[in-house]
């Protein structure tokens, strides 16, 4: 039975829904492909995932390929009430709302993991956690699982070094159709919309501080500039830094950024990426969010701990007052600013990444069985396959090779 709040907010979800499916013809030709088949005909799958429209026309996906579906959320701030009530009403067992406490986030997690699913899909590695060191009894079944977040395939990298990885997952995160895409413009793009949305303020003009320059954060570095602002790139790694340089950012350590930015967005992965230190140097109406996964990038004991007041100026804006009378605003208490302050990442995006978290679950259906105890990288096959059909879906042209030019390139 599900767990949600509010059952009557089902009418709005349900139109949130079919908003997105207009925007999602990977999915929906994935649909097409295998619905009558119904390839997951008898196999359990329990999803931890961000609770909104467009993940939830995945989860509607996976039980019309014949999938026992259980899902939760991701983080306690992401789910959408009225997105949890469209999928219990449309009968799938939700396990989630808005705003969670810490305990109910976990006993969230554990519900759905209590039918021992066959298959799990992860976001940040939560149910890995799980499986592995509370419930291991809970993954008797279990034949392996898809892992969506750098933050994620991070953890699982460390199990596999440390032998304490206990059953097959795999790397959606590093998939061309997802990362070239999802983190690049994905998190670009909705970055940028949950900070105008919530703030109400021009980024033209602004001075930026984007901490990282990987996927995620080069996308936010590069919408950043399109925007007009002035954009300060901080990296630990020197390739990185090279790059943010080169395509003509300023590139500094936090450290000298700190006094310099009006605008600070985090998505390294990372924890203390901004401390008290760098509070303490900046100046008055900083905007500080995150967009990497966990809620620990921006040290918010140490941002507590040196204000004298705090209070919340608007939705999604904490602001703390220094003994100065400077004023820090967080956006979306330091979680992934992108979807708790916003609507998340633009359905096209999201299309690819969850076409290759439908295929990839399809693989562990057929062939879970065979698999190693390791992490797997999406097969070129999969990956491709999600490309052709973008491509079709687009209506561009694609050229090929012929058969003289595959041999003079050795294929």
């Amino acid at each position: 039975m599900s767990e949600i709040k509010y059952p009557e907010m089902y009418p709005l979800g349900l139109k949130k829904i079919e908003w997105v499916k207009r925007f999602m013809p990977v999915l929906a030709e994935l649909g097409r492909r295998y619905g009558e088949e119904k390839p997951l005909s008898g196999f359990r799958v329990s999803m931890c995932i961000h609770l909104e429209a467009k993940t939830a026309y995945l989860a509607l996906l996976l039980k019309e390929l014949g999938a026992d579906v259980r899902v939760t959320g991701s983080n306690p701030l992401s789910t959408k009430d009225e997105i949890c009530a469209a999928l219990a009403h449309l009968g799938l067992e939700v396990n989630a709302w808005f705003g969670t406490t810490p305990d109910e986030y976990h006993a969230h997690l554990k519900k759905t993991l209590e039918f021992c699913p066959h298959i799990i899909l992860d976001d940040g590695g939560d149910f890995v956690e799980m499986l592995t060191s509370e419930y291991p009894e809970y993954a008797k079944d279990l034949l392996g699982g898809c892992e969506e977040t750098t933050t994620g395939i991070h953890r699982l990298r460390m199990r596999e070094k440390n032998g304490t990885l206990r059953f097959p997952m795999i790397n959606v995160n590093d998939a061309n159709c997802k990362h070239l895409f999802d983190n690049r413009h994905g998190t670009g793009q909705s970055v940028w919309d949950a900070v105008m949305y919530s703030t109400n303020n021009m980024i033209t003009g602004k001075t930026v501080v984007v901490a990282g320059y990987g996927f995620c954060s080069s996308g936010i570095a590069n919408r950043a500039k399109g925007l007009g602002a002035n954009v300060i790139v901080t990296e630990v790694n020197p390739y990185r830094a090279l790059e943010a340089a080169m395509d003509g950012f300023r590139v500094m350590q936090m450290d000298d950024a700190a006094p310099l930015g009006d605008i600070f967005i985090c998505a390294t992965g990372c924890n203390d990426v901004i401390t008290k230190r760098h509070f303490e140097v900046m100046k008055d109406d900083v905007m500080l969010a995150n967009a990497g996964h966990f809620d620990v990038e921006i040290n918010k004991d140490e941002l507590r701990a040196i204000s004298t007041e705090q209070y919340e100026s608007k939705p999604f804006i904490e602001t703390y007052v220094m003994k100065d009378g400077r004023r820090i605003h967080l956006l979306a208490d330091g979680r992934l600013v992108n979807i708790v302050a916003g609507n998340g990442h633009p359905a096209e995006i999201m299309d690819m990444s969850f076409a290759l978290q439908t295929l990839c679950i399809l693989h562990i259906a057929k062939h879970g069985k065979d698999m190693e105890n390791k992490l797997y990288q999406v097969t070129d096959e999969i990956d491709r396959d999600v490309a052709m059909i973008k491509i079709a879906a687009m209506g561009l042209g694609l050229d090929t090779l012929s058969d003289e030019q595959k041999e003079y390139l050795g294929y």
